[in-house]
């Protein structure tokens, strides 16, 4: 029997319990930098040194960090459903995890990109420094969609998600866009759960249960109600 298609939506809520901030968390602060220093095409331009020291010090956060159980609970949702994963989140606690069918929206932290020809993109563990270049003799730069970046993946997750059999949120506030769009692809009559510590408001939403609890206590619910569709 064909799995039912499980598209999950995952926000800087369920990296949250692993230790990683979110500059969303309280002061509109991200480590303690201004998004507008550290996270646009101006502040590249501006002060790639900063924007590279700031990069470098979130990729070895990432590799301290360990998945948790709502990471670990999606991973096990594969057992009995196609599970489709578009996260925000350029961590890789999906995959350490387990999870092996992830979109990453706004970029991956252990990829770099030249900033000449954005085709160019390799791993990195190591920090990037001032001088690395590609072979196109360009500046190597973190493979990160910067606000006021265009987000290159959006029409596949919009694709995917037109495609759901069942949708779900989790951890996400659902303001940033275009991402938090993509709810509005899903289609009309599809079960529909968003699962957060303090749920967003969707009016828009039809046939949709609310989880109001932490990513990693909520999954284990939408685990219980999932098999209770099945």
């Amino acid at each position: 029997m064909a799995k039912n298609k499980l598209v999950v939506l995952t926000g800087a809520g369920i990296s949250a319990e692993s230790g990683l901030k979110t500059f969303r968390d309280s002061d509109g602060l991200w480590e303690g930098y201004d998004i507008e220093d550290v996270a646009t095409p101006r502040a590249w331009k501006r002060n790639p040194k900063l924007v590279l020291e700031f990069y470098n010090y979130r990729r070895r956060e990432v590799a301290k960090a360990q998945p948790n159980a709502a990471h670990i609970g999606l991973a096990e949702l594969q057992n009995d459903f196609d599970v489709h994963i578009i996260t925000q989140n350029i961590d890789d606690l999906h995959e350490r995890a387990g999870s092996t069918n992830i979109l990453h929206l706004h970029g991956e932290i252990f990829k770099m990109r030249c900033e000449k020809n954005e085709s160019l993109v390799y791993e990195i563990r190591e920090d990037i420094q001032l001088g690395d270049i590609s072979e196109k003799g360009g500046q190597l730069r973190p493979h990160i969609v910067w606000f006021e970046e265009p987000v290159p993946l959006i029409e596949e997750a919009a694709h995917i998600t037109a495609n759901a059999e069942i949708f779900v949120v989790v951890g996400t506030s659902l303001v940033v866009y275009p991402a938090a769009g993509l709810v509005n692809y899903a289609k009309w009559p599809i079960p529909k759960f968003i699962v957060d510590k303090k749920v967003p408001y969707t009016s828009s939403l039809h046939n949709l249960i609310t989880i109001e609890m932490p990513a990693t206590e909520g999954v284990k619910e939408l685990q219980k109600q999932l098999q209770a569709l099945r």
